[in-house]
């Protein structure tokens, strides 16, 4: 992995790329363009990087704090002169598990500052690209059309599209961990591990997916307030209906989540009363044996004492009361 500093840009004038690789020092005289439309993307900027941008281009000093914060609740918030957006893109990473079911769930940080007629986009994983983003954004074919609302409709689409992704891999795990608890005998610690890691990934996911919500409508009433282009209202009427359906559905897995786990332990407990009952049955039994035996074998007098009879006594007594338990046992299911 590379830590290093790179930028990326792009242009857009009707409708079509005009030119990339846009100089640093050139982005505020891009802001002025009424005719194009541009995006740059910065990943891993260093703290003074963000700092000359908030220079160059007016950014409050808490932007670029909370943009330099990899911690940051997603939100939108609304400047005078642009609004900023931090969003969390869900992917997968690592091998998961000994099965190779679950991998470990990744969170990418995604902050953005959108201005009427251009995004400025910053992260810090060196694994993250904006390939599909860019593919998505020129296939649309209305970014000049509509600026930087395009942009970033593009942006948070991608990120719930993400989302759905990332459950409906996390889903297909819980049907399988549901199979594999109602199959099991006895406890599984392997198991247990992997239920345990899917609640974490859920808990961490729901993080980034329950305040999408109020991302989506933070954006649509500042899209609202600022311009009377309505054209994309429907669009994001359609990305507020996807952020609901994920919350809802990560709620719901996590739910689930939590029934397999009681479920599981449930199942752990009934195990462990079976194994006691038949530990105690048989406990009963062979204390027949011993009880008899220790009692015949006292030096007092007794029935049978000294005599022939006393041992045919003492050993039908141990066989009758022996058989006579067994068969109340097996009868009740303790054995």
């Amino acid at each position: 992995m590379s830590n290093q500093s790179a930028i990326y840009s792009t242009v857009w004038r009707d409708d079509e790329l005009a030119e990339t690789d846009i100089d640093f020092a050139s982005i505020s005289d891009r802001l002025k363009d009424p005719d194009g439309v541009f995006w740059v993307g910065l990943q891993n900027p260093s703290e003074d990087d963000l700092i000359r941008l908030g220079d160059e281009l007016g950014i409050d000093a808490k932007s670029i704090e909370d943009a330099l914060n990899h911690v940051e609740r997603p939100k939108a918030v609304r400047y005078p002169s642009y609004s900023f957006v931090t969003v969390y893109a869900a992917g997968r990473s690592g091998e998961g598990d000994p099965g190779g079911t679950l991998g470990e769930l990744a969170l990418t940080k995604l902050s953005a500052f959108v201005f009427p007629r251009g995004l400025v986009t910053i992260w810090y994983d060196p694994e993250f690209t904006f390939d599909e983003i860019m593919a998505r954004w020129n296939e649309e074919g209305y970014v000049s059309t509509h600026g930087s609302s395009m942009l970033l409709h593009g942006l948070l689409d991608y990120v719930i599209d993400g989302y759905f992704h990332a459950i409906q891999a996390l889903d297909d795990v819980v049907e399988d961990l549901e199979d594999e608890v109602l199959a099991q005998a006895t406890g599984n610690r392997a198991l247990q591990r992997r239920i345990y890691q899917l609640r974490r990934s859920l808990v961490r996911l729901r993080r980034a997916v329950v305040p999408m919500r109020e991302v989506v409508a933070s954006v649509m009433r500042h899209r609202r307030e600022l311009s009377a282009d309505t054209a994309l209202d429907p669009w994001f009427d359609d990305l507020y209906d996807h952020a609901l359906r994920a919350a809802d559905w990560v709620d719901s897995l996590r739910d689930l989540v939590t029934t397999i786990f009681e479920t599981n332990m449930s199942l752990q407990d009934t195990q462990l009363n079976v194994v006691m009952r038949r530990l105690a049955a048989w406990a009963a039994i062979i204390a027949v044996p011993t009880a008899i035996t220790g009692w015949f074998g006292q030096n007092l007098p007794y029935l049978g004492y000294d005599q022939p009879f006393g041992l045919y006594l003492s050993v039908g007594s141990i066989v009758t009361i022996t058989i006579v338990l067994f068969v109340a046992f097996k009868r009740r299911h303790w054995l």
